[in-house]
């Protein structure tokens, strides 16, 4: 079933068809107004010639440029709108007026409004600039003969060419900035997927990547003396080095779903991580030499996925962190789920300095931990600080607001 919904029938309708009835409208009044209605001592508008055989002949003449101009307004707007103009002038010469009534500009009228909201702004100016050369020129030939002109009735009908192009101009510009704010709401949902993915590469790799590096420097060293021991450390390279290559073929396999054109749901990339798996990653980073101690206060029951997810990323990151640059043997991470909210903690015993403690800052490499972590918290609205402790270590904290739906 297609995603997008049928519009409605009157928007379905072309402008020439628009035109098209707004000049059999207009015929019908004015062949109405020549009759006496009910209540009326004589007929709205007098006109010998419009009975006669060759007012009737004009009228059919000018009914044929009418639906001509609609029938080519939608591929060439100025050259319809022009055939429209001359079927209104054409058909006020049978009519005894002194000016191209309004009840035949009507149609003349929805056609710039028509050219003025589907067509670039200049052709949108050149259409009334033509729509109002007629009227003027129509009033200069019947000065040129001689003859009375309804100057008055004319303004009227130039000012509603007006309005028609005004309103169509605003149809336009509405329309336009609807697709930009589309574009740009397109062009931001693509920066925030693209940052959501490195953030994902970078907590999945720089975890994995420092625990390998950690577990082969012990394996290198130990393989001769103590080879039991550099035989599990290379278990635990290989360990992480699947888990790693999983992940990565899971984003892999995200990114390649959607067909081309439509837009992507922000599936998350490794649904299967959350706090409950806080204990294996201390494990891990236990095994490549630094002690993580893990406590949990409040209750454990489930979390929104995001929020369940971030925790986890910001704990790994931090970790990661200590093992690569705290120089500390033991971290204690504490995860609190009490009144309302997941507050998370990680301690640890090194330097603290963010250029030689636990990496978190910009100087400690140049790297995106601290950011990563950061965006993390703020996309949940909840808080996050980074800083040394004043007896030295290096603490992360982050909390994370929990819907009330949740609790």
């Amino acid at each position: 079933m297609s995603a997008t919904s049928t519009p409605p029938l009157l928007k379905r309708l072309p402008p020439g068809a628009w035109t098209a009835l707004a000049w059999w409208v207009g015929s019908v009044f004015t062949v109405l107004t020549r009759f006496r209605l009910p209540g009326e001592a004589e007929p709205a508008q007098q006109g010998v010639l419009f009975f006669r055989w060759d007012g009737l002949t004009m009228l059919a003449t000018a009914t044929a440029l009418a639906l001509a101009g609609s029938l080519l307004l939608d591929r060439r707007p100025l050259a319809g709108l022009g055939l429209l103009l001359g079927a209104s002038a054409a058909m006020s010469t049978t009519l005894s007026v002194a000016e191209i009534p309004l009840l035949q500009f009507v149609a003349v009228d929805v056609a710039v409004y028509a050219v003025a909201a589907t067509r670039p702004r200049r052709t949108g100016a050149l259409a009334l600039a033509l729509a109002l050369g007629t009227l003027v020129a129509y009033l200069a030939t019947r000065l040129a003969c001689g003859w009375v002109v309804g100057t008055s009735a004319e303004l009227t009908v130039a000012l509603t060419a007006v309005v028609a192009w005004l309103l169509g101009d605003a149809a336009r510009r509405s329309r336009d900035h609807a697709e930009e704010v589309r574009t740009r709401a397109a062009a931001q949902a693509v920066t925030a997927e693209r940052l959501r993915i490195a953030r994902e590469l970078h907590d999945m790799v720089a975890h994995s990547i420092g625990i390998i590096a950690l577990q082969s420097g012990a394996a290198r060293r130990v393989i001769d003396s103590q080879p039991e021991r550099a035989r599990e450390a290379l278990g635990e390279v290989e360990n992480a080095s699947r888990e790693t290559l999983s992940g990565l073929r899971r984003m892999l396999g995200a990114l390649r779903t959607t067909e081309p054109g439509v837009p992507r749901e922000q599936a998350p990339l490794d649904p299967g991580l959350g706090l409950a798996d806080v204990d294996r990653l201390a494990a891990a980073t236990t095994a490549a030499g630094v002690r993580v101690d893990v406590r949990r206060l409040g209750g454990r029951g489930p979390l929104p996925p995001e929020i369940d997810v971030s925790a986890y990323r910001i704990i790994q990151e931090a970790l990661t962190n200590v093992v690569r640059h705290a120089g500390a043997r033991s971290c204690r991470v504490t995860v609190d789920r009490r009144d309302g909210d997941v507050a998370i903690e990680v301690l640890d015993g090194g330097s603290g300095s963010p250029a030689t403690g636990s990496g978190c800052g910009p100087a400690a490499g140049g790297g995106y931990g601290l950011l990563g972590m950061r965006e993390r918290v703020g996309l949940l609205h909840g808080e996050f600080s980074a800083r040394p402790c004043p007896g030295g270590g290096f603490r992360v904290a982050a909390r994370l607001p929990v819907p009330e739906g949740v609790r």
